[in-house]
């Protein structure tokens, strides 16, 4: 495994960060759940990625028993703040400073820790004053339930004032968590030149555009049953963007790239992000262990300018490079 600092700060994380969103909680049983946090560990991941609103909360109360008894100070553990929890009252989601703070005591409950390593809004909430939210954050920090504070999905303008804010409060914003994949590029346009500008680093999502760019997915075929693909709880309607025959011949053109570097389609899909500089770690998912050693492989991994360049060509126009798809709910309720 390779680390890699997170914005401009002294914190390090794996390449390879572990997230359990469409799976721990809900998808998958909490024993298989666990078996692949312990591959996780096991293949040297030690950034965990999670979320209250997964699973509404069940997916960080797994992740906290699979870690439990784990050197803590060994771990960097991420959650978020946002989306509705709980009864979805009136303020149980947003980025209100009551939201905030009952969220924060909620997701150190539920992972069994003091403290969290790096606390994300989840999104931009449009309804809250930023200033609002940014001195929840700093009094978060102070109060030391979380280290670090990072955002999720920000545009390049969201960031910088953002970043302001926090060092006037005296803390430091110090990530952004985008989708980001060969066929999601909207953040090279603006988010990516304004966190480099910040100190910024991206801790990216989807590298595999949900298990499209794996090439399991045939044009002119039906999804493999069991696959996400064919998933009605969530990942069906995520992936059906990319379950074009265009876009799914484009990847099959990945296939004698991916083999002449001498990787896995998946392990090209995660090795691409991580050659952006300002990407720090790369979440990948799992439900089963036995997937988890073929992502960790791409660690490490340095691609050459002209592979670089036939992936290019190989996805063409079939990436989207939109910068106004950043974007978050104009209303808590969308």
């Amino acid at each position: 495994m390779e680390f890699r600092y997170l914005g401009n700060s002294g914190f390090k994380v794996s390449e390879i960060t572990f997230g359990n969103w469409l799976t721990h909680g809900s998808q998958v049983e909490n024993d298989v759940a666990s078996q692949c946090v312990r591959a996780a560990l096991d293949a040297g991941i030690s950034t965990f990625d999670t979320a209250d609103v997964y699973a509404n909360t069940a997916a960080e109360t797994v992740l906290g028993e699979a870690l439990k008894g784990e050197r803590r100070e060994s771990l960097e553990i991420f959650t978020k703040v946002f989306g509705p929890t709980g009864p979805k009252g009136k303020n149980d989601l947003g980025l209100s400073r009551k939201h905030i703070m009952d969220s924060v005591n909620g997701s150190l409950r539920r992972l069994q820790t003091d403290y969290i390593d790096l606390y994300q809004a989840h999104r931009y909430d449009f309804e809250t004053p930023l200033e609002e939210t940014m001195q929840a954050f700093a009094d978060i920090v102070r109060q030391g339930k979380a280290l670090y504070i990072g955002v999720s999905e920000w545009t390049a303008d969201q960031l910088r004032e953002g970043h302001k804010l926090s060092k006037e409060l005296g803390f430091q914003l110090i990530s952004n968590q985008p989708q980001y994949s060969m066929l999601w590029r909207v953040i090279e346009a603006e988010v990516v030149p304004a966190s480099e500008e910040l100190g910024v680093s991206q801790i990216v999502w989807s590298p595999m555009a949900q298990g499209v760019l794996s090439g399991k997915y045939l044009p002119g075929q039906p999804a493999p049953e069991g696959s996400r693909a064919t998933d009605e709880k969530g990942g069906a309607k995520m992936i059906s963007r990319w379950m074009r025959d265009d876009v799914l011949q484009g990847v099959q053109d990945l296939k004698p790239i991916a083999e002449e570097a001498g990787l896995s389609m998946p392990q090209l899909a995660v090795a691409w992000v991580l050659q952006n500089p300002n990407v720090a770690s790369a979440i990948v998912g799992a439900s089963r262990p036995e997937q988890i050693a073929d992502s960790v492989a791409a660690a490490g991994v340095k691609l050459d300018p002209d592979v670089l360049k036939k992936i290019d060509d190989a996805i063409g126009a079939l990436g989207e490079r939109d910068p106004a798809q950043t974007k978050s709910p104009a209303t808590r309720e969308a």
